[in-house]
């Protein structure tokens, strides 16, 4: 495990993680392991999220080509069996 040293907190930011720590029954290096651990979980979250989105806007635009349009659909056969009713 990696050990992390010289860490300047301000007094105030030390004295809510001690807060923090002591509520929940835990060392100030365990509370903030979890509230690291909580923070880059939410970042990775948010980058899976904004690659989503991107991927929805890229395949918005290609649909929106022409040539990516098909010209010759398949109909299901329930649908042909529809259209077969209503032209007779």
């Amino acid at each position: 495990m990696a050990t992390l040293h010289n860490l300047d907190l301000p007094d105030d930011l030390y004295e809510q993680l001690q807060e923090l720590a002591t509520a929940q029954e835990s060392s100030i290096n365990a509370q903030l392991i979890t509230l690291l651990q909580t923070g880059l979980s939410v970042v990775q979250e948010q980058r899976m999220v904004e690659q989503r989105r991107q991927n929805v806007a890229k395949l918005f635009e290609e649909s929106r080509r022409p040539e990516s349009r098909q010209t010759e659909i398949e109909w299901s056969y329930s649908t042909v069996m529809i259209r077969e009713d209503r032209a007779r």
